[in-house]
């Protein structure tokens, strides 16, 4: 479509301007009366700046279509051979995009009710006077621009270059690409913070992809996914005969990271006893695998991330200060979604590219009223919600259909069937009854140990007197997330 952004109606009509720019809508007019349609096009040339061709039949219509395709089509319902109605449908089949007015001598409300139900913008009745007709133009010629003004956004979104790994152009997420750009070719230390799901994965592999180091893959260590004790020989190796079990050597995570970059995500989970092991790798460049006597030399470069308050820990005496110097020699904050909501339109556009490509749903595009609907919501889990709920989205798509706002709306949570109360469990076996309120009480506990200590499970199991196994076997039994307590 073209358009020339001015007024489209006279100054008897409101005005209808296209707030993009360029839009000149072009519009067919099919009408059997020969006159009727040599008067709706001289009203529609004289009044709206628009392309304006005729037929007088549906076949005709069509088979212009196959050459020219207009915006709108204005057309009456009742005609020889194929009537209006008939029309209508086969447009819609082939042309989706295209805009319906039907018109009718013989208007019915049945009639209305069809058209509109087939896809039709709207109805009029003859006769009729022009400016009720100019009014219902000017309507569906802005519903067209707003239309136009959305596929142009997305268009440009789509094509928008972007940060390796990144998506957005904010002054927030600058800041961020010029820490990374200055960085990337370094040795330095890095501490990545931020909110979970901000993006600091990301940061980090920026970080990487962008350095000499990129020959090799970076290695990635999820600390709070692991007991203290595996973690360690995760980390550090073991020589045969360390411990029972270890019938063969193996090659730790600094190790396999040697001439690369290891990514320890989630550091403030790290144990005590782990930190001052870590320290030691940060300050000689050397580790020593469980069993063995003799330190190896490693060349890597360390990076952190942390969604926690570090210096709180250390308050705490859960996290070592010197080692939070040696991890903090310059820091890059991931700042949240709310903080960047220029930056929702882009991302949400690349992942619904992602994803119609991934799940082979081509032609999926946002409505009018998505893109503003998620600049709106607050964003607490931030990309990593963002793109869940696109994803969602895409999923449940109809692909004629654009995705609308009420689309992107989070489901509601299901109500947990309530525990049985004191008086419920008197009908209960005592084991039977005490097991219940045993198990109510040890969710409800876990859940606010996880909760006063946002979400560290160490720290949790710490202050409830538990080793950190032995919490997170009770969290798995009871199905608590620590994610959803930071």
């Amino acid at each position: 479509m073209t358009c020339d952004g001015d007024t489209c109606l006279t100054a008897e009509q409101p005005n209808f301007s296209c707030p993009e720019g360029e839009f000149s809508p072009s519009v067919l007019i099919v009408d059997d009366d020969l006159d009727m349609l040599a008067m709706l096009e001289r009203v529609v040339r004289k009044k709206c700046r628009c392309a304006v061709k005729t037929a007088p039949s549906a076949e005709k219509a069509l088979l212009l279509m196959e050459e020219w395709q207009p915006d709108l089509v204005l057309t009456d319902i009742k005609m020889p051979g194929l009537d209006g109605l008939t029309l209508l449908q086969k447009i819609k089949s082939q042309y989706p995009t295209m805009a319906v007015i039907m018109m009718s001598g013989h208007g019915t409300v049945e009639s209305a009710i069809t058209a509109l139900k087939n896809g039709a913008y709207d109805f009029i009745q003859k006769p009729f006077d022009n400016a009720h007709l100019l009014h219902i133009l000017q309507r569906c010629l802005e519903h067209l621009c707003l239309l136009e003004k959305n596929r142009r956004l997305q268009s440009r979104l789509a094509d928008q270059e972007s940060f390796p790994g990144f998506i957005g152009k904010s002054s927030q997420i600058k800041e961020v690409y010029g820490l990374i750009t200055r960085l990337a070719d370094t040795d330095v230390t890095v501490l990545i913070r931020g909110e979970s799901g901000t993006g600091k994965e990301l940061a980090a592999r920026a970080l990487h992809g962008l350095s000499a180091r990129n020959k090799k893959p970076m290695v990635t260590v999820n600390c709070p996914a692991l007991p203290e004790q595996i973690l360690e020989s995760e980390l550090f190796g073991y020589a045969k005969g360390a411990f029972s079990g270890a019938t063969h050597d193996k090659k730790g995570l600094f190790l396999e990271a040697n001439g690369s970059t290891i990514l320890l995500d989630e550091i403030g989970d790290l144990p005590l006893s782990l930190q001052t092991k870590l320290l030691r790798v940060l300050q000689e460049k050397e580790i020593m695998p469980l069993g063995q006597t003799k330190s190896l030399t490693v060349d890597i470069r360390v990076l952190a991330s942390t969604n926690q308050d570090l210096e709180h820990k250390i308050r705490q005496g859960l996290f070592r200060e010197d080692l939070f110097y040696r991890l903090n020699v310059v820091t890059i904050t991931v700042p949240p979604l709310r903080k960047r909501p220029e930056d929702i339109p882009p991302l949400a556009q690349h992942f619904l590219n992602r994803f119609a490509k991934e799940y082979d749903r081509k032609g999926l595009a946002f409505a009018a009223d998505a893109l503003p609907s998620l600049v709106k919501r607050p964003w607490k889990g931030n990309v990593r919600e963002l793109q869940n709920v696109i994803k969602r989205a895409v999923l449940l798509a109809d692909n004629e259909s654009p995705i609308s706002a009420s689309q992107l709306t989070e489901p509601e949570p299901e109500t947990s069937t309530p525990r049985p109360s004191a008086a419920d469990l008197h009908g209960l076996h005592y084991n039977l009854a005490k097991q219940q309120v045993v198990e109510e009480f040890s969710a409800a506990y876990l859940a606010n140990a996880l909760q006063q200590n946002s979400g560290n499970v160490t720290a949790a199991a710490q202050a409830s007197g538990m080793n950190r196994q032995a919490f997170q076997k009770l969290m798995r039994r009871f199905g608590l997330d620590a994610d959803k307590f930071r």
